[in-house]
């Protein structure tokens, strides 16, 4: 389908962000499971959802507050898992910041991890998309991916135990995180960030209050940013 106009540019993004439902289907589902089984309400657990609409942070504060973590921990950790947003937000800012503010702030709301990525290669590969195509080719991407995030962590919530453990639900989240940044190793930083996270992760797998993931984050970050340097500074001399 060619892009000519901003609505067959929501039409392709929305073509291009079904695939996702495969995995948000299982992942949002796992999610209601979980939130009920801890305690939360039907309701509070759709609240959750639709307030936060950010999956691993959501389970990373519900597996804290089953720990009874205290709240100041919760929220660190929740945004730490989140900050990734800030990364995708800034890599997105060349794109579409000049888009009115209203279109901005619901951007912000529903980017997701699925929208940031076929988003931000359709842009790459597509230069010359306008401004309003670009805004409707990534409110496309997310018109089905939010939704169904909502709607399955409702139908969760509602089945709870009900839904038998060979059913293997939580099987959605490492394989969405693995399609999704398997093609972003583009460069030696990136291999080294990854590398480095899931070494010092396995390393801090026992720091208590799941803090270890902060601490690989971080680590993960500081490796990629020295080796982008070191990159540069080789180039330099050669």
């Amino acid at each position: 389908m060619a892009i000519t106009t901003p609505k067959s540019a929501f039409l392709r993004g929305l073509a291009d962000g079904l695939p996702f439902l495969l995995v948000v289907i299982p992942f949002a589902t796992l999610f209601g499971i979980l939130a009920t089984e801890a305690g939360l309400s039907v309701l509070e657990t759709l609240t959750f959802s639709v307030v936060v609409i950010a999956g691993a942070a959501q389970l990373t504060a519900l597996q804290l507050l089953q720990e009874n973590a205290p709240t100041a921990v919760v929220i660190a950790s929740a945004l730490a898992v989140n900050l990734r947003m800030a990364m995708y937000s800034a890599s997105l800012t060349p794109y579409i910041g000049k888009a009115p503010l209203w279109q901005r702030a619901l951007a912000a709301y529903l980017m997701v991890d699925q929208s940031y990525v076929v988003a931000v290669s359709k842009f790459e590969q597509s230069p010359t998309m306008t401004l309003p195509q670009r805004m409707g080719y990534f409110f496309g991407a997310v018109a089905s991916v939010a939704p169904t995030w909502y709607g399955f962590t409702l139908v969760g919530a509602l089945v709870g135990s009900q839904v038998p453990e060979s059913w293997a639900l939580d099987f959605a989240l490492p394989i969405t995180f693995l399609a999704m940044i398997a093609p972003m190793f583009r460069t030696m930083a990136h291999v080294i960030a990854a590398l480095v996270a899931v070494v010092v992760s396995l390393l801090c797998a026992d720091v208590p209050y799941s803090l270890g993931l902060i601490i690989a984050g971080s680590a993960g970050m500081m490796a990629g940013a020295q080796t982008e340097l070191w990159v540069a500074r080789r180039a330099l001399r050669t």
